[in-house]
């Protein structure tokens, strides 16, 4: 990282992050260009390993890439805005990159999967159990290998 003060170091700041997001952006391996797609989420760091679940249909290029390569990135942000500073104007962001394996979870792990996906975007009362069991639903989870971490600004405006 170019300005390693930017650098959020604290596992604890950047799942705080990822709490706050509702979208994270996964990107694959495809040719002639990666291939980069918006998702809903749930997650959970299980001593000291974070893991995204995701769902999406059963078939489609996601589905055909992530069979090719299981390899992928995880993008998250937030933006709170722009702070004007001696220079113009700059961003205040926060963002966290990761990086991990993907695969295609069933049974008791997918429903765990949708459970986390479900609290997470803040969905009471919806049947994991029954989402899994659909023809058309396939739940994948992201097995983080490295993360990392950045913001603009040391504390956080007031």
């Amino acid at each position: 990282m170019r300005l390693s003060q930017r650098e959020i170091k604290d596992i604890t700041t950047m799942t705080e992050l990822l709490d706050s997001c509702q979208v994270i952006r996964l990107a694959l391996h495809d040719e002639p260009f990666p291939y980069i797609v918006p998702l809903s989420f749930g997650w959970e760091n299980t001593d000291g390993c974070l893991t995204i679940y995701f769902h999406c249909a059963k078939q489609g290029k996601k589905v055909d890439l992530i069979a090719r390569n299981d390899r992928v990135a995880v993008e998250a942000d937030m933006l709170d805005g722009y702070v004007k500073t001696e220079h113009g104007v700059t961003a205040d962001y926060k963002s966290v990159i990761a990086y991990g394996h993907t695969e295609r979870v069933y049974g008791e792990q997918a429903v765990h999967g949708i459970k986390l996906l479900l609290a997470h975007c803040g969905i009471d009362g919806y049947d994991a159990d029954k989402c899994v069991m659909t023809d058309a639903v396939a739940v994948y989870k992201v097995t983080i290998d490295k993360i990392t971490g950045k913001r603009r600004f040391d504390n956080p405006r007031v």
